[in-house]
């Protein structure tokens, strides 16, 4: 394993540890509190816990550890294996955040805006997490599973699943209201995780005219880890011909190319845009599509 990738691994785990603490605070603050309703094993902990007073933390990390023996042949270890780091973290987190908040309840005479405020914690931890190949269990883990084999939005699979908690909860709520409050908390989760894993996984594309060009397509290869494609061209007013790298990177990566292209060639020609998506090897894989038989 390259320095790069055992970087890049240590920081999915920084990034981990920071989403849990975040999911944590959103669920242990705002919405079990307030008896907010919400989806995935979270939700399904929250019934127990306003049901049958069984702790959140505790049958959180059960159910979970349930579902990932069943998403380990799916999604493979180096899913499952930060899955259930994160699961770990986020069950410590939530344990201390009750201990901390015992006894207070935060905007308990503004339920929407606990809502709105446990949405944002929440949904930028599924997200984060999600951008990084982990999951914080329960729907999320169902969504990934499903997003390995269908082009389908995160967020939508994951609200999908949430509903038939939400209105599970009733059941022990007795209250509609809370039942819509939770359909709300889903709705904004949704939004907070396909903004938060769009922008981690935004991709740029360098367009380089450069003397330089092989020095600098080598300099890529070997510190950004990024492959280069060489075309070759001809200025149209000075008639002169002309080199031009094709370089494809994650958004994070930006400012490391732009680092190379500058200690190699100041004068080099460049420009830089986004796009949609890339897919292939050091990018997202392709989707398989089911083909309906005739």
């Amino acid at each position: 394993m390259g320095k790069k990738r055992k970087d890049r691994e240590w920081l999915d785990y920084v990034v981990i540890t920071v989403a849990m603490i975040l999911g944590s605070i959103g669920l242990g603050l705002f919405l079990l509190p307030n008896h907010i309703p919400m989806g995935g094993v979270g939700g399904i902990a929250s019934i127990l816990y306003w049901g049958f007073d069984v702790p959140v933390s505790a049958s959180y990390l059960i159910l979970n550890i349930l579902l990932l023996m069943i998403a380990l042949r799916i999604l493979g270890w180096r899913f499952c294996a930060k899955t259930i780091y994160a699961v770990t973290v986020f069950s410590v987190s939530l344990s201390v955040v009750e201990q901390l908040s015992a006894g207070s309840t935060l905007l308990s005479d503004q339920p929407f805006m606990a809502v709105v405020v446990g949405a944002f914690f929440l949904g930028c931890s599924s997200g984060l997490g999600l951008s990084v190949n982990a999951s914080t269990g329960g729907s999320d883990t169902v969504a990934a599973m499903v997003h390995k084999y269908y082009d389908l939005s995160l967020g939508h699979i994951i609200l999908l699943c949430d509903m038939v908690i939400v209105t599970s909860s009733y059941l022990v709520l007795r209250d509609w209201e809370k039942v819509i409050f939770g359909y709300v908390l889903l709705f904004i989760m949704s939004l907070f995780v396909d903004k938060v894993v769009n922008m981690m996984r935004r991709s740029v594309q360098f367009c380089i005219i450069t003397e330089e060009y092989e020095e600098m397509a080598h300099a890529i290869n070997e510190q950004a880890e990024r492959g280069c494609t060489i075309f070759e061209g001809k200025g149209a007013h000075t008639g002169e011909d002309v080199r031009m790298l094709f370089v494809l990177a994650r958004q994070k990566e930006s400012a490391m190319i732009f680092n190379i292209i500058n200690e190699i060639d100041p004068e080099a020609f460049v420009s830089q845009s986004a796009v949609i998506g890339v897919y292939g090897r050091g990018f997202d894989p392709f989707k398989r599509k089911r083909v309906r038989k005739q």
